[in-house]
């Protein structure tokens, strides 16, 4: 049995080479220009917070942004930005799915 497809897919700053992607702050510029693409459209607000299919984040050491797959329907353009962007920077691209963290037993 085949397993489904992630929702998301992760862009990692590490290019093909293993080298560590420049500038350091990637992942957020990245993020900001995504912010307006969110459920629902852009608000008013939208520039003050990140969007929930286009984030930042941490894994394993390694500066990442976490694109949801709901992004694609919703903006097809800004899917292949993202993906665009991954590619011309020969950054490495996952499809996986972010699983919460575990909250620690009391």
């Amino acid at each position: 049995m085949a397993s489904p497809p992630g929702k998301e897919i992760f862009i990692q700053g590490i290019t093909s080479t293993g080298r560590t992607f420049r500038p350091s702050d990637w992942a957020e510029r990245l993020a900001g220009v995504m912010c307006q693409f969110r459920p629902g459209g852009a608000t008013r607000d939208s520039y003050l917070s990140y969007s929930p299919w286009c984030v930042p984040t941490v894994i394993g050491g390694v500066k990442c942004v976490v694109v949801h797959e709901d992004l694609r329907e919703a903006e097809p353009m800004a899917w292949d930005f993202v993906l665009n962007f991954a590619k011309d920077n020969d950054l490495q691209v996952g499809e996986a799915c972010l699983m919460p963290e575990a909250r620690p037993k009391a």
